[in-house]
């Protein structure tokens, strides 16, 4: 399947990837200085992350200052466990995806969050802890953020993540199952979903019509395999050597592609938690290989 190339883009992490497998913002370069790689290496977008200090148009004229054009967003947080959290949501849900409507995206990626101490990253991938009423109230919330970026003229792309309650293929399907297309979409990330033990192609196939973009991400399955068997926690997984550039591990990325429709026309998004790379610069340089030879 051929992308176009102005539909692939970067969500940079290799920069702010941990020495202890997770990440951490305060990490990466100047905003400049990492558009500048990110142009260099050839890729046309980045995920659009509006810094605090700037409005989205001035977000906007910084990117296409370094030639590139902003893809979609994520809006992420902990799961609401009462009215005041869920309205704290929705407000973050409403602000970011007004800015993605402002840079002219009509697509946002929706999941909940994670943090160190939740038991999905001591136990990732497995859906631990899995309880009826919980995931009712995950699929819920999904819907409530649909209904808040569709308001704003916005698709909200559910994203399953490994680490949170949203990480199998049981949970996907339920939460997509449940919800109306019109309200939700599918932003499938094909690492963590493929981390889980899900079949990916066949998930995108199944819901082929609602997926508005998604996360290429690949990632070793021995590695994956390895962890789930042996309860390794979600850093201990990364630190591994999880995860690789597109292209450099286990995901058949042309096949999981070719499950698309023929007019698909969303967004690729790479991602790679924790380059393989001796540099962030030298990963994002080979996603951009990556990224040129699907056009």
């Amino acid at each position: 399947m051929t992308i176009r190339h102005d539909r692939i883009a970067i969500n940079p992490l290799q920069w702010i990837a941990t020495d202890d497998g997770w990440i951490d913002p305060a990490l990466a370069p100047a905003l400049p200085e990492r558009l500048k790689a990110i142009h260099e290496a050839g890729i046309a977008a980045v995920h659009a992350d509006v810094p605090a200090e700037m409005s989205a148009a001035e977000y906007g004229r910084l990117l296409g200052e370094h030639g590139l054009a902003p893809a979609p967003g994520y809006i992420s947080g902990p799961l609401p466990e009462d009215e005041s959290s869920l309205r704290e949501l929705l407000d973050k849900t409403d602000r970011v995806s007004t800015q993605m409507a402002e840079l002219g995206l009509s697509t946002v990626f929706v999941a909940t969050g994670m943090n160190k101490q939740a038991p999905r990253v001591h136990r990732p991938a497995v859906g631990a802890e899995a309880t009826p009423e919980r995931l009712e109230r995950v699929r819920e919330v999904f819907a409530r953020m649909g209904a808040t970026t569709r308001a704003n003229g916005v698709t909200a792309a559910f994203h399953p993540h490994i680490g949170t309650w949203a990480e199998t293929e049981e949970e996907t399907r339920f939460i997509l199952d449940g919800v109306d297309a019109d309200v939700l979409s599918f932003g499938p990330d094909i690492g963590h979903l493929g981390w889980a033990g899900a079949d990916v192609i066949g998930l995108i196939r199944d819901y082929a019509d609602r997926v508005a973009a998604l996360h290429i991400k690949d990632f070793h399955a021995d590695i994956a395999e390895r962890g789930r068997a042996e309860g390794w926690t979600y850093q201990q997984t990364v630190l591994a050597g999880l995860w690789a550039e597109p292209g450099h591990a286990s995901v058949d990325i042309p096949a999981t592609l070719a499950a698309l429709p023929a007019a698909f026309d969303g967004w690729l998004v790479i991602e790679v938690d924790r380059g393989a790379q001796a540099t962030p610069e030298e990963s994002v340089r080979l996603c951009g290989e990556w990224a040129k030879r699907q056009h």
